[in-house]
């Protein structure tokens, strides 16, 4: 993104659409930026328009090593109840990075865009992940965009990096999970896929289901506040679901998994939609929930820490950790029976993020 706005004719934000020129270099690229893109993530280091940003790494006793990740977002569709590719694009790449316990700092911002995408609708994307950077206090600072021939992309797709600082002594990992560790769930899941799905499949409910997008990095700076060293990892459960998580927790430190399914939170709604769909609420994708595993001293003060956090109301204490040589995730039900809470297999929920 670092072309600057030529003088000459404008966009044509209401009606126009993406061309190939949008992607060539030239002036079309130039105001396609200037207009679209730097007006929606406004600031200083995007502005000096160079090809990378340069920031100084905070000091002080808070600073230690460096975190980066990167991903991307291909969701269909690109806007659904509660949010859009562009808003979750950023929501996902803070939470990769939170779930380090790190302080995101910066981002950048990568666009593939279908010829002929309407311009209104890239613009509408662009301000959403510009309110949902700056709400986060994460600033996209450079990106890069290309456009490819009709037919080759759909609409657009958005690559999103991010780096941020782990603070001193913390180091969490998916290998440190051990017998006695309780296993905290910050609220109900399901509601991002169950929100895609019923969009893509023209689904109404009596009560909206929303996505649950969010920024978590606010409240895992609290919950590290509270129980520092005492948590041993966290992970926001995505593609897959609770499920998919549990199951690579539980591979990656050798240990079994121990849940109580009335103990995990599903809205009404998400498990009425989940059993129209034949769907199981622990596949479904969610991206404003996380996953910590804590040790059992630590337990009470951080799930009392992750109520009191708008994003953490609904948190429970939905399992533990116990040995297990096979490494299986296991579910006593509501009716007190037992089962086996196994890897999705396949692709059950295409293009959810």
């Amino acid at each position: 993104m670092n072309k600057h706005e030529p003088t000459g004719r404008k966009l044509d934000l209401r009606n126009g659409r993406v061309e190939l020129s949008h992607g060539s270099g030239g002036r079309a690229m130039a105001r396609l930026i200037g207009e679209i893109f730097h007006v929606a993530f406004d600031n200083e280091w995007l502005g000096a328009g160079n090809d990378q940003a340069i920031f100084d790494i905070p000091a002080g006793r808070s600073a230690g090593r460096l975190a980066m990740t990167t991903d991307g977002y291909v969701v269909s569709p690109l806007f659904f109840p509660g949010g859009d590719i562009g808003k979750l694009a950023v929501h996902g790449t803070i939470n990769d990075i939170a779930m380090a316990g790190a302080r995101p700092l910066h981002m950048s911002a990568s666009f593939i865009i279908e010829e002929g995408f309407p311009l209104a609708e890239l613009k509408r994307i662009a301000q959403s992940m510009g309110e949902a950077s700056r709400a986060a206090g994460v600033a996209i600072v450079t990106g890069d965009t290309k456009v490819v021939e009709r037919g080759k992309a759909d609409g657009v797709f958005v690559s999103t990096t991010c780096v941020g600082i782990v603070p001193v002594g913390l180091e969490l990992s998916g290998d440190k999970a051990r017998p006695g560790d309780v296993v905290l769930l910050s609220g109900s899941i399901g509601d991002h896929g169950v929100a895609v799905m019923s969009k893509r499949e023209n689904l109404s409910f009596d009560t909206d289901v929303l996505s649950d997008t969010a920024a978590l990095h606010e409240l895992v700076a609290q919950m590290v506040e509270t129980a520092g060293p005492a948590i041993r990892l966290m992970r926001d459960p995505t593609r897959g679901g609770v499920a998919a998580t549990l199951n690579e927790i539980a591979h990656q430190s050798r240990v079994g998994v121990r849940l109580e399914e009335t103990a995990i939170p599903v809205a009404p709604q998400v498990a009425a939609a989940c059993e129209l769909l034949g769907l199981d609420p622990l596949n479904v994708a969610n991206e404003g929930k996380l996953i910590a595993v804590v040790a059992p001293e630590a337990a009470d003060a951080l799930l009392a820490t992750m109520r009191a956090h708008e994003l953490g109301a609904r948190a429970a204490r939905v399992g533990e950790i116990v040995e297990d040589a096979h490494c299986f995730v296991q579910m006593t039900t509501a009716f007190g029976g037992g089962r086996v809470i196994d890897w999705l297999s396949g692709e059950q929920l295409p293009r959810i993020c």
